[in-house]
Order: C-alpha cells, then sequence, then structure tokens
C-alpha cells in the first residue's frame, strides 16, 4: 500500500518524566486515551473498563516474556486501544445482523473456529440484540465468513487512526493485524510469529480478561487453552497462564465470585488493596511518559470524533464540522472559550458508539423504543468523557448539545438558566450542522425561528450564523485529488457503490471504477470505511 501523505500534522508529544495528568500546560496522553477507552468499550458491549484492565494484564505479560521498555509501550497503547476500529465495520453489520455492537462482543466470547460455539453462543448472543430470529441470524453468519471486508476495514481504520494519533510505527502495524490468527485464518492472512509480537499479546490478554470476566478461574483457563493454536499463541497462553490467572484459579472461585478474582488481580496495588484501572495504567507506561500540548489535544478530539461518525454515513464529518462552527461562533461572542468548544464539539456525539447503528442509519421515523436509545446518546457522552481529569471540562458542555432553553431538551431537561454560554453555542451549532446535512436549504432560517421560540438561545443562533455566512468549502489539492476525484470520494464516503456513482455523475461504470481505484491508490486506503475516515480527517465532506 502507498504510504499516505498527510495534509494535517498529527498530535505534537512532548517526552517528560512520569507524573500527573497535567504539567506545565501540556496534558498525558494516556489519560486522554485511558478516558476515552470508555467510547469502546461501549461500542463493542463491553463492561465499563474492559479495555484498561486489558492493557494492564498485558503489560504484565509483555513484561513476564522479556519485552524491552519500547515493545512494552506499543503492548500498552495496542491493547488500550484494540478496538479503535470498533465502528469501521458498523454500517455492514447493523444491516447484514440487525445490529453491530453484539456482533463485535459476540465475535470475541465465542470461538468462530468451532461450528458448535457459533451455534450455541455467536448466533443466541446476536440474535437476542437484533431482535431477528435465529435461523436468520445463522445465514448472516454464514454469507459473513466468506467476506473479508469487514475484518480487513477494522485493521484499516484502526491503524490510520493510530497514526493520526502518533503513537509510532509499532502500534500501527500491531492494529493493522488486529483481526489475525495465529493460524493464519484470520484477516490479515498471515500466521504464528508473522503476526507482530504485540498483536499477539493483546490477543491473549483481551482473551483472559474477557473469558474471567464470564465464568470461572478454571473454566476460562480451560477455554484459553482450547483457544491456543489456532485463535492465539501457545507459548503466550502458558505464560499468561502462569503469571496472571493462576492465583484467580487457585482461589477456586465460581461465577461473578471468579471474575472479580481475576479484574481485582488485574489491577492489584499489590498489598491485597485495588486501585481504579486508569491510575494503574498510568502507572505502568514505561518513562519518558507522554504528554500533548492544547491543539494535539484538539487533533486527539477530532480522530475519536471522526471513527464515531462512522456508525452511518450519514453522520461523516458531522464532529468535525460541529466542532469548527462553535470555536468560529465563540469569537464573535465573548466570553466563550472557543478552546473548549472546539474539543466539546469533536466529541459531543461520542455516546454515539453506544447505540446500534441500526438506529442511525434506519430510513423513516424512529419507533419510541428507537427514540428512546437514540436520546441516551448525550449521556453516554458525559459517562465517556467524565471517566478521564484531562476530558471532565469538557464533559458538562459536550452532554448538554440536545438541552434547549424552555426545558425541552435532553437529556436532562435543562432550562435556559442551566446551561453555559459553551454548552449553548454548541447547541446552536449542532442543530444547524444537522439541518444542513439533511439537506436543508432553510438551515438559517429553521435555527431564527428555533431562537424566536425560546429553544435556542438568540445570541448563539446570531454568531452561529455570522461563523457559518464566513467558512468556506475546501475541495481538490488533498493527495493530488481532483475536484471530480473529491466528488467520487464523497459519494465513496456515503457508501454508494461504482454503479451509483456513475449514474449520479453520469460516466460510465468503468470510468466510475477507475476514479474509485486511482483514489484508494492515492490516498492509500482499500475499503470505504478508511475513504471515509481519510474524507472526514481532510475536511472533503462538509456540506456548505
Amino acid at each position: 500500500m502507498t504510504p499516505r501523505r498527510r495534509a494535517l500534522p498529527g498530535p505534537r508529544t512532548v517526552a517528560v518524566g512520569a507524573g500527573a495528568c497535567h504539567r506545565d500546560g501540556v496534558i498525558r496522553l494516556l489519560g486522554i486515551l485511558g478516558g476515552l477507552s470508555g467510547a469502546m468499550d461501549l461500542g463493542t458491549g463491553a463492561p465499563p473498563d474492559e479495555s484498561l484492565v486489558r492493557c494492564v494484564v498485558a503489560v504484565r505479560l509483555a513484561r513476564a516474556v522479556g519485552c524491552p521498555d519500547d515493545d512494552v509501550r506499543t503492548v500498552l497503547y495496542a491493547s488500550l486501544l484494540e478496538h479503535l476500529g470498533c465502528t469501521a465495520a458498523s454500517v455492514e453489520a447493523a444491516h447484514l445482523f440487525g445490529d453491530d455492537i453484539s456482533v463485535v462482543r459476540y465475535s470475541f466470547v465465542a470461538d468462530l473456529t468451532r461450528p458448535g460455539d457459533v451455534l450455541r453462543t455467536f448466533v443466541p448472543g446476536v440474535a437476542a440484540a437484533s431482535g431477528r430470529g435465529r435461523g436468520r441470524t445463522l445465514l448472516s453468519a454464514v454469507r459473513a465468513a466468506r467476506d473479508d471486508g469487514p475484518p480487513r476495514a477494522t485493521c484499516e481504520v484502526a491503524s490510520d487512526a493510530a497514526r493520526r494519533l502518533d503513537l509510532g510505527d509499532g502500534v500501527v502495524r500491531a492494529l493493522a493485524h488486529v483481526t489475525g490468527q495465529w493460524d493464519g485464518k484470520g484477516y490479515p492472512a498471515v500466521a504464528g510469529e508473522d503476526i507482530p509480537l504485540a498483536t499477539r499479546i493483546v490477543h491473549v490478554a483481551g482473551a483472559a480478561v474477557l473469558l474471567a470476566l464470564l465464568m470461572d478461574p478454571r473454566s476460562a483457563l480451560a477455554e484459553l487453552r482450547r483457544r491456543a493454536g489456532t485463535l492465539l499463541d501457545p507459548r503466550l497462553v502458558e505464560a499468561c497462564t502462569a503469571e496472571l490467572l493462576g492465583s484467580a484459579v487457585d482461589d477456586g472461585g465460581a461465577g461473578a465470585g471468579g471474575a472479580g478474582a481475576v479484574g481485582a488481580g488485574a489491577v492489584g496495588t499489590g498489598d491485597g488493596g485495588t486501585a481504579d484501572p486508569l491510575d494503574v495504567v498510568l502507572g505502568l507506561e514505561p518513562d519518558p511518559v507522554r504528554h500533548v500540548d492544547d491543539r494535539a489535544f484538539a487533533d486527539v478530539a477530532r480522530t475519536f470524533g471522526d471513527l464515531v461518525d462512522l456508525k452511518s454515513p450519514r453522520l461523516h464529518g458531522h464532529s468535525a464540522a460541529v466542532a469548527g462552527l462553535a470555536a468560529d461562533a465563540a469569537g464573535h461572542l465573548r466570553p466563550a472559550d472557543a478552546g473548549r468548544l472546539r474539543l466539546a464539539g469533536h466529541l459531543h456525539d461520542l455516546g454515539r458508539i453506544a447505540v446500534s447503528g441500526r438506529i442511525w442509519n434506519k430510513v423513516g421515523p424512529l419507533t419510541r423504543a428507537e427514540d428512546d436509545q437514540a436520546r441516551l446518546h448525550p449521556y453516554f457522552t458525559e459517562r465517556i468523557l467524565a471517566r478521564a481529569p484531562a476530558l471532565a471540562g469538557v464533559a458538562t458542555i459536550a452532554a448538554a448539545h440536545h438541552e434547549r432553553c424552555d426545558g425541552s431538551g435532553y437529556h436532562r431537561g435543562l432550562r435556559a438558566a442551566d446551561l453555559s454560554l459553551e454548552a449553548r453555542i454548541l447547541a446552536a451549532a449542532d442543530a444547524y450542522r444537522t439541518r444542513v446535512e439533511a439537506g436543508g436549504e432553510d438551515a438559517a432560517d429553521h435555527l431564527a425561528a428555533q431562537a424566536r421560540s425560546g429553544r435556542l438561545d438568540p445570541d448563539a443562533v446570531a454568531a452561529v450564523l455570522q461563523a457559518a455566512g464566513r467558512r468556506t468549502a475546501r475541495v481538490g489539492g488533498v493527495a493530488g485529488l481532483t475536484e471530480r476525484q473529491v466528488e467520487v470520494l464523497r459519494l465513496v464516503a456515503q457508501g454508494r457503490t461504482n454503479r451509483d456513482i456513475a449514474d449520479l455523475l453520469v460516466i460510465s461504470p468503468r470510468t466510475a471504477e477507475h476514479h474509485v481505484q486511482d483514489i484508494y491508490v492515492r490516498i492509500g486506503a482499500s475499503t470505504r470505511a478508511a475513504a471515509a475516515l481519510f474524507a472526514m480527517e481532510h475536511g472533503l465532506l462538509e456540506r456548505r
């Protein structure tokens, strides 16, 4: 694959000694990512902090097998962000199975190399989550087994996001193999020690933690060993067993008690007590630990906003557009904090990751139950952002983007007196962008009407409309793309087929295919999800 040339800089890191999350105007990168890992837990149906606990186990396993500090650092970030690409195949999974979150979860819970496990675990779990019958779910599983598109997209998006986060070539390579298998039957089709060691450690640690949370320690140990030689590296399975699960197995606990024993052991303090897994993870990073400045912090937030927007083609580019508009509006309405608004804008829809893609992609009105689920996403946003001190400052702003001054909004039904100036601006910016992206030619009139009715703050609306009038579109020039190719890329990002693109642009299907393949080569992508992520990163999707 041709290496991608970036027009936007990645996060700038500052190496300093270990310590608190904040120091001399810079912020601990691991503190930010540790907090944001909660989004991936929600997006994969995992219990809270599973990513953090997996990270602890993976780092201790890396130490146990003698990895040097540089490799331990790679394992730390790769394990924490194992599911960074979990939204890459959301659209396809939601369409095929009726739910995307349960598909990811049960793909790990079940051993998909064993047909019996597919029938006993994967099919019933996904069928229950989607509301579809088991027979239909089984047929979908058979179809999915023939398609390497979703695993390819997952790896490509995860590695691309790691590159944007400036986590180093080792992490990028580890996540590019995240759906691989020891026996070579995963994606990419490499086997054994050709899979990066960091990836193999992440796989074993992840399986160990997941199994320990589902069953008693002895059963978890037996299941881990059954997966050795097919999914997992046998040598690492034995090392994990000896170093990390031994004490829990000796305890002989069962059910939830056994799971608790392993979880506590994973984040033990060494004196019989336990600690917050985020604090434990922060203490495991080898020196020098990494910090980022405010601009790089915004780049991290933008990367996560773009990843969540992959949940639906309708959302592509929404978070970045809201962030830019809200920050620009802050310049017209002092003393609003433009920096905090930009962060809140990128992260305001983070909670969408916890809601099935079936809902975000549904054509037509939502049912009452579906609407209730959709209206929970600001709550999930706040829950994720409040997890880490570095993110807590924007949590209340981001979570209030659907609140309205007359109390008619959600998720808390706050009124004007309870909403900060930043929250009011963000709400107006989100409402404007949502109207524009839905194809509304009357976005400005709609926003003005919302202000007159008392739902949106009139000053915030005026600032947003003033900022929107000054924003200009950027087309072409990125990665050598022409205006026509940007047009094609937008359609690719919307999920359009080559035939659709040909019809919409009045060109032959062969010409459309040529454009698509040329674009893939130029931007270093091979899947639609990765192409959409590239387009979002470079601001090529924003409608005016």
